[in-house]
């Protein structure tokens, strides 16, 4: 055991020593480095130290002694555990690189380092399985901001290939274990079953609610919704001609077109620049965040008619929207999320050219003329006309069924009263660069 003062100072040392190396400055490195030997030999930093000079000039069985006895005399120091587990790499005693290892990740669980090192030494040990799985959790401590060092890009590369590899063959297993099972139930819808096990071999993203105003806790995170608990969508679809021709004739016209985003000045919001105040997103709006537009009203009785069965989300300040949404040729909405996770948005396709498509969370969809679904915008989304012809759908917005009429009533006062609160209503914020753009 070294006094305090003793300790302190070759930690100093140590650490000044680490600082001159990152620098550049070998020389000052080196000094640093001999001071701290000479003042305390047997400290465990010192050890380390002498240890990672005799790995580099390839004499791993005295590097492995030295850093078992620093390990052994400061015991909670992953640092130190780590590097005799890579000494005793070099010289080929895996079981007990390995138990090093786990050495190290006991005081370090989340030491990345560490996790890599084990899945390497897993693959020389002819086990692909077990390297995977630590490969999969060092990857997985990683934020995705977060740039590794450069000098692990190659180690990396390596975990993310040996993952990808065992994911393969863990497919076909799990192929080979479910059929028969499947077999039993041909007719049943088995789309979610299917998105787990896409999620377990990591060939989809999980995406969750994201709204940028309001997150409402309890409620399902559904890409696309089943049809069926919507009473209300074959009578839009009934109208859908109807509601195409009314369409083409104000389209026709080409009056009340607005851009459909619009950002104030002195706003950046860099994702909207190339469509902001652009007629390549245009909308004709029936009503537009809670506010009517009484002529437009009246150029399109049947659109209006058609949707008095349709329980509309009605916030003042936010909604209800119903507008005819067109999307000009090679125009491509960039991904976001709606505010708020208490609606969801319809969509009735009018005049979709080949090339158009729709993405929510992991879900891709082309629109079909006359086929409406229904989606949750607080879910990463995007949408897309890569044809040379202006693509036209009818969007509107609706209560989330799981929601009660007291829930719903509460929900309307919450938001009008922040509006009040700020002396805004909750949109101009969204409009000041707090939230994005509503759905496309």
């Amino acid at each position: 055991m070294h006094p305090a003062s003793d300790d302190k100072r070759v930690r100093a040392l140590i650490a000044a020593a680490r600082q001159s190396a990152r620098r550049g400055q070998s020389f000052d490195a080196e000094r640093l480095l001999r001071q701290a030997e000479v003042e305390a030999p047997r400290h465990p930093l010192v050890l380390n130290e002498i240890a990672a000079r005799l790995l580099r000039e390839g004499k791993s069985a005295q590097a492995a002694s030295l850093l078992k006895d620093a390990a052994e005399r400061e015991s909670g120091s992953a640092e130190l555990w780590f590097h005799y587990a890579t000494a005793l790499r070099e010289l080929g005693r895996l079981d007990e690189a390995v138990a090093a290892l786990d050495g190290a990740l006991e005081r370090e669980p989340r030491m990345v380092r560490a996790l890599l090192e084990k899945g390497t030494i897993q693959q020389l040990q002819g086990q692909p399985r077990a390297a995977a799985m630590s490969y999969k959790t060092a990857l997985q401590m990683i934020p995705p901001t977060i740039k590794p060092p450069v000098e692990l890009e190659p180690l990396l590369q390596e975990a993310q290939r040996a993952v990808e590899e065992n994911n393969r063959v863990l497919e076909a297993y799990i192929e080979g274990c479910l059929q028969e099972i499947k077999a039993r139930f041909p007719d049943e819808p088995l789309h979610r079953f299917e998105q787990c096990v896409d999620i377990m071999l990591q060939k989809r993203r999980i995406y969750r609610q994201q709204p940028t105003f309001m997150y409402y806790p309890e409620l399902p995170a559904i890409e696309f919704y089943d049809r069926e608990l919507f009473p209300w969508i074959e009578t839009v679809e009934a109208a859908a001609d109807d509601i195409r021709q009314e369409f083409l004739a104000v389209f026709g016209e080409r009056s009340g077109l607005e851009p459909y985003v619009a950002l104030p000045k002195g706003v950046s919001m860099p994702e909207w620049q190339e469509l902001n105040n652009s007629r390549r997103w245009s909308v004709y709006s029936l009503w537009n965040e809670g506010k009517a537009f009484p002529e437009h009203i009246a150029r399109c009785p049947k659109t209006v008619a058609a949707l008095q069965a349709v329980p509309l989300w009605d916030i003042p300040g936010y909604g209800p929207t119903a507008l005819f949404s067109i999307l000009d040729a090679k125009t491509r909405i960039p991904a976001h999320t709606g505010p708020t996770n208490t609606r969801l948005v319809a969509h009735l396709p009018l005049i979709v050219p080949p090339g158009c498509g729709f993405r929510v969370g992991g879900q891709t969809r082309a629109w079909n003329p006359g086929e409406a679904f229904v989606f949750d915008d607080s879910i990463d989304h995007e949408a897309w006309n890569d044809s040379d012809v202006p693509r036209a759908v009818l969007i509107f917005s609706i209560w989330k069924p799981y929601l009660s009429e007291a829930e719903r009533e509460l929900t309307r006062a919450l938001t009008t009263s922040i509006g009040e609160f700020y002396g805004t209503t909750p949109q101009d914020r969204m409009r000041a660069g707090v939230n994005a753009p509503a759905p496309p």
